[in-house]
């Protein structure tokens, strides 16, 4: 398949999948990217001497492309990009914070550079800031959200009428179907979390994968919206912050609830009660943890037997 992004990343599908902390180590992007797809570390839970070691992993267990997601409120954000470049890193997802920032930089070096948005705003900055590609991600998206509370079918075709550059949807994606009704909303390609999160290649805790297969309908809500939105699995902590949040408590209480490593504890650690367990909503419809390479191949099969299905409806 060709389009836009596929000729953009020199990939085989138009499927991104996400760079989630904790989850998204070299063993999965190498096997996104080894499936056709392109694969992405994430480095917004690594050390940069950990990044760097991903990185170098990554290069040997693939000969596709494959990229680095870049949190911009990282604290050691220099010394990640330093290491992005210096291991000839080709392909940069940056999120959460402004694109003006680093974009520059990277495209001196060759890199293709994408940004993460939630809302129209956002997208008009990073065109104006140069970017290659940008990710537009709706409120179904796991992890931390847009203010806006746009949903997918909402903003893909509004930033699909307000830039010119290759849009990749986001947020409540986990099939080839939902992949068509992007494609059909004006996306060129879509990025996929929650879906690769339940794969043997995950870096997740088997209990948070587990947790994923066994979400229904309204298990994820978001919350912590006094500091930064993330939906999250209902849990013991989650109904914590819920409680809080009821009675009118204070940032400073809330940030205290939260404490330090809550994303750690729970995604990469494994516990299920006291753990932040970032997952989208798409995950009530994950019931299985099947390798990635099948994923892929999946998503692709559904996608191309819906256009043909849509294309007998308008013939």
């Amino acid at each position: 398949m060709t389009n836009p992004i596929t000729q953009l990343f020199k990939i085989k599908y138009p499927i991104v999948q996400a760079g989630m902390i904790w989850c998204s180590g070299w063993e999965l992007a190498s096997a996104v990217s080894n499936a056709g797809g392109l694969g992405l570390i994430g480095s917004g839970s690594m050390y940069p001497d950990i990044l760097r070691d991903q990185i170098k992993k990554c290069k040997a267990a693939t000969n596709k492309p494959f990229g680095v997601n870049v949190p911009l409120l990282y604290p050691n954000i220099e010394e990640h990009i330093k290491v992005i470049i210096e291991e000839g890193v080709k392909i940069v997802f940056t999120s959460a914070g402004n694109p003006k920032t680093w974009t520059t930089i990277l495209k001196q070096n060759g890199i293709t550079v994408v940004h993460v948005v939630s809302a129209i705003k956002f997208a008009l900055k990073c065109e104006q800031a140069g970017v290659d590609a940008i990710v537009a991600e709706g409120f179904e998206a796991g992890g931390h959200n847009g203010r806006e509370e746009t949903t997918t079918m909402v903003l893909i075709p509004q930033i699909r009428k307000a830039v010119s550059i290759p849009i990749i949807a986001a947020g409540g994606i986990g099939s080839g179907y939902q992949m068509a009704a992007a494609f059909a909303l004006g996306a060129d390609a879509v990025q996929i979390g929650s879906r690769f999160v339940a794969t043997p290649e995950s870096s997740a805790h088997q209990n948070f994968k587990n947790a994923i297969i066994q979400t229904n309908e309204g298990d994820t809500q978001v919350t912590l919206k006094q500091l930064t939105p993330v939906r999250l699995i209902k849990n013991k902590f989650y109904k914590a912050v819920d409680e809080a949040e009821k009675r009118g408590a204070s940032i400073s209480e809330i940030t205290e609830l939260l404490g330090r490593a809550r994303a750690k504890k729970g995604m990469f650690e494994g516990d299920l009660d006291e753990g932040e367990l970032e997952i989208g909503q798409v995950s009530s419809s994950i019931k299985e943890i099947k390798p990635a390479a099948e994923i892929v191949e999946e998503i692709m099969q559904d996608f191309k037997i819906t256009l043909s299905k849509l294309a007998t409806i308008t013939s």
